[in-house]
């Protein structure tokens, strides 16, 4: 199957540019563009995109909102913020919105290019450099209280979740505790179900807002 994605962008000029290079790749179809925050909630809902490319600064309504509308009417929706702002506030604002993943207009080709596949595979992209962000910013703010089904988790998934919210891959956990990849991404299926996360990027978000990375 190919991956359905939605250019969201005020500049034309933009959205050519990632439609020609997203077009080139033969499991991706650009099946539709977006000018506004307001076209592109209404886009989504009628042409049901695997994955959404947000730009931030939009007219009628701005990407981060745009996202939390689009989220909040499919949990599932996936949104790949693509800006040129590469501000925390900005990064902080489209994790909390719901996206999956954040990225720069100025990253290599390919780069952007993977970041589609990545989101449409189910998967956040959340890179180190963005979940140290990430954690500093949360480490500032007072803790929220941990939600009570944190104590259906075992202590292995204790441990991956946290070792997630410390950024690291699947491989990476799996290289950690001497375990297999599948192992690993069986336990984190498990942590993400109990605590009713969509992604890795909300399991960050979580685990650092309710000091349970801590």
């Amino acid at each position: 199957m190919s991956i359905r994605v939605l250019v969201a962008d005020d500049q034309s000029m933009v959205r050519t540019g990632f439609r020609m290079l997203l077009s080139d790749e033969p499991d991706i179809e650009v099946v539709a563009e977006a000018s506004t925050g307001l076209e592109a909630v209404e886009k989504v809902t009628r042409f049901q995109p695997t994955v959404v490319l947000m730009d931030i600064r939009m007219p009628e309504l701005d990407g981060l909102e745009a996202t939390r509308r689009i989220v909040a009417a499919d949990p599932s929706a996936r949104v790949l913020v693509v800006t040129t702002f590469d501000l925390d506030e900005y990064l902080y604002e489209a994790l909390r919105a719901g996206a999956s993943g954040f990225v720069l207009k100025d990253e290599p080709a390919d780069r952007l290019i993977a970041a589609v596949r990545t989101v449409a595979a189910g998967e956040a992209l959340l890179s180190p450099a963005v979940t140290k962000r990430v954690i500093a910013e949360f480490a500032r703010v007072p803790h929220a209280d941990p939600p009570p089904e944190i104590s259906e988790l075992t202590a292995r998934e204790h441990e991956i979740f946290r070792l997630v919210a410390d950024g690291l891959s699947n491989s990476e956990i799996a290289d950690r505790l001497v375990i297999s990849e599948t192992t690993v991404k069986t336990h984190v299926g498990h942590v993400f179900r109990k605590l009713g996360l969509r992604d890795r990027v909300q399991a960050v978000v979580m685990a650092h807002r309710t000091g349970l990375a801590a």
